[in-house]
């Protein structure tokens, strides 16, 4: 009986920490931004509403998140230090020479802006870029999606 109900009380509190985090998320408005001479794109994330631009002076196109999409991305931004955001260093600075397009991160969390630095994009620092890499791979699943 008492496994049954240890079992029982651990995913119960799984389950509570899994709607926490989705709770925190939908608090904060993420955008991801690349730009260089020749491409553009702006992710905007917000209360599981994916909204992208491609291309400059595009019109906005806005998708639902899947919620498995939805739970791994907060389960990343719970791990985020916002604190510590604009600190992180770029791996790589191909940007300099237009090597790459120059992106950053903007959070937007209980009423403060935290913003990186600018990095190359596909390069973000490593304390962010599981966060990053997931939320670019939304533009390359909706670009399949065409």
């Amino acid at each position: 009986m008492k496994t049954i109900t240890m079992i029982f009380l651990s995913l119960f509190l799984a389950n509570d920490c899994s709607q926490k985090e989705k709770e925190e998320m939908k608090k904060a408005t993420i955008e991801y931004q690349a730009i260089s001479r020749g491409s553009y794109f702006n992710i905007q994330i917000q209360n599981e509403t994916l909204s992208i631009v491609k291309k400059r002076d595009e019109k906005t196109k806005d998708y639902k998140l899947a919620k498995e999409d939805w739970k791994e991305l907060a389960d990343l931004f719970m791990k985020l230090d916002l604190d510590q955001l604009e600190n992180y260093k770029a791996p790589t600075e191909k940007r300099f020479y237009d090597g790459a397009a120059m992106a950053n991160v903007r959070i937007v969390y209980e009423g403060k802006v935290y913003q990186s630095q600018t990095f190359d994009h596909g390069s973000p620092p490593v304390e962010i870029e599981g966060f990053v890499n997931k939320i670019v791979s939304f533009v390359k699943t909706e670009s399949n999606d065409n």
